[in-house]
């Protein structure tokens, strides 16, 4: 009783704050760190003839295993808390990441990631909602924006330790989960319970007077990050066969071309977090503009230097975009509720995942190449910024009337 009194008591701060934006790359770590390592794993098992289509699959079963759980997890967190997820979540996901150093069997690797994927879904859930929970409005946007910032360094930083990594050893690629081993104490150090009771929520939604589901509110917050998150990976998963289409073949010579505008990323959440000081709507319609400008110009362009400035306002907007959807989302959601609603969250931004590349090939096939798909695209994230014009004028539309003297 003592213990929970004291966390009720306890503010967050720099220790909290640092503790769930590192932990918040860890989905991201997942991810990035297997692709240089799976045609190490391919040809370790050779012999094994599922080998060239379940090694793959190992890239991103983890996401699909998120999708499926997080919206349970979130409901978990809401009942019983978030402390004790977030925390032995993230042992469960070093344990499950680095397992398969020591296994030998592709079936048990397998099952491995799909545990690593249920880490994956608690660990995010419980991280957004944290967010939200620890800090108000500009909290929330100032460690957003650093999470958004820094996560093109980290990526940069997984992938050359993987690549190392593998290069020791076929599956040493799989210590680099060792690092979840020390946020793991980080959390028990600095993690506490928050007052969701208290903290940062309005009059009326303490859970003493927990208000009715918001099915309506979720739905819509759901399918928007679920449309958001297909645009989003059309480029992650497809650019290098954008590039291909106006003659870049050569792996080395891509890198070299996209480097510098994929630094973009860092200067969207910078955008968000000037622009979403002022209005979150406004946030919304300058990055669904900036994805669909830089879809549409990658679409079109003639050679790789055009092609190039598109993905400069892409990957800027791409910047803006996940910290644009969790802060909309920790803000309409209510406290009683919070952690099922970043569920929803998390898993429909984790199905887009799974349902963009074949979304993408449907529309290559209708296009005639990829750079038609992409502008497709482009032409969807427009009329969703039309959408979100809308909502903005009829928002500021019904605060002018209700500020307007009788």
């Amino acid at each position: 009783m003592g213990r929970l009194q004291h966390d009720r008591d306890r503010r967050a701060g720099v220790s909290q704050g640092l503790t769930v934006t590192i932990a918040g790359f860890l989905p991201m770590i997942a991810v990035v760190s297997m692709f240089p390592a799976v045609p190490s794993i391919i040809d370790h098992f050779q012999g094994d003839p599922t080998a060239t289509w379940k090694v793959p699959w190992m890239v991103t079963a983890p996401g699909l295993a998120i999708a499926v759980i997080a919206p349970f997890a979130g409901a978990l967190i809401d009942r019983f808390g978030r402390r004790a997820m977030v925390v032995w979540s993230t042992l469960l996901y070093a344990i499950a990441g680095t397992a398969p150093f020591l296994l030998t069997n592709l079936d048990a690797m397998f099952m491995s990631r799909l545990a690593l994927g249920i880490a994956e879904a608690a660990i995010l859930t419980t991280v957004n909602t944290l967010i939200a929970d620890y800090w108000d409005e500009g909290g929330r946007r100032r460690w957003l924006s650093i999470q958004g910032m820094i996560g093109p360094l980290v990526g940069s930083a997984v992938i050359l330790g993987a690549g190392y990594l593998t290069a020791m050893r076929w599956n040493g690629v799989f210590l680099i989960y060792l690092a979840a081993f020390p946020i793991f104490l980080a959390m028990l150090a600095f993690v506490f319970e928050p007052a969701v009771d208290t903290s940062h929520a309005a009059a009326g939604e303490a859970l003493r007077d927990k208000p009715a589901f918001p099915v309506n509110k979720i739905a819509l917050i759901g399918a928007v990050t679920l449309l958001s998150s297909i645009i989003y990976y059309v480029y992650a998963v497809n650019g290098g066969l954008a590039f291909r289409e106006v003659g870049v073949q050569s792996s080395d010579e891509l890198g070299r071309i996209t480097f510098l505008p994929s630094l973009g990323v860092s200067v969207g959440a910078g955008i968000f977090w000037l622009v979403g000081k002022r209005r979150l709507e406004v946030a919304f319609v300058l990055m669904l503009a900036l994805v669909g400008g830089g879809l549409c110009l990658i679409g079109v362009a003639p050679d790789w230097q055009w092609m190039a400035a598109g993905v400069v306002f892409q990957q800027t907007g791409v910047g803006m975009m996940i910290p644009t959807l969790i802060t909309w989302a920790q803000r309409d959601l209510p406290a009683a509720h919070r952690g099922r609603g970043m569920g929803v969250w998390t898993g429909c931004f984790f199905l887009g995942q799974f349902l963009s590349p074949p979304i993408v090939t449907l529309m290559k096939s209708a296009t005639g190449s990829m750079q038609g798909t992409f502008a497709v695209a482009g032409l969807a994230a427009f009329a969703g910024m039309l959408v979100a014009i809308a909502a903005l004028l009829r928002r500021e539309s019904a605060i002018g009337a209700a500020v307007a003297p009788n």
